[in-house]
């Protein structure tokens, strides 16, 4: 089986600038790093989230697969060390694990 992680994440509209800073060098950190999880980031145009949100999402291989990517970003200390600083720009944020259907 397939999942997608997927990170939600809003921001005030007036962070912007600097929530997007910090989340370059986010996108970074995963470029330079091959033993991390690559994901993509998307922005909300239309639909369910609102247009100040980032949506990062990776496809895994396995649900176990899905959790050691999990276990990876949050026990990782540059992560941990970033997120500090972008985590006050965050208003509601949540973690989806979307099973991918071969039908």
């Amino acid at each position: 089986m397939t999942f997608v992680v997927r990170f939600v994440q809003e921001y005030a509209v007036h962070e912007r600038d600097a929530f997007m800073e910090l989340e370059a060098r986010f996108a970074e950190m995963e470029r330079r790093r091959p033993d991390w999880p690559q994901g993509r980031r998307l922005q909300p145009y239309a639909g369910a989230d609102v247009t100040n949100a980032l949506v990062w999402e990776t496809t895994v291989g396995s649900l176990a697969e899905a959790e050691s990517a999990l276990a990876r970003i949050e026990g990782d200390e540059e992560h941990a060390e970033l997120f500090a600083r972008q985590a006050p720009l965050i208003t509601p944020a949540r973690t989806e694990i979307l099973e991918v259907l071969d039908l």
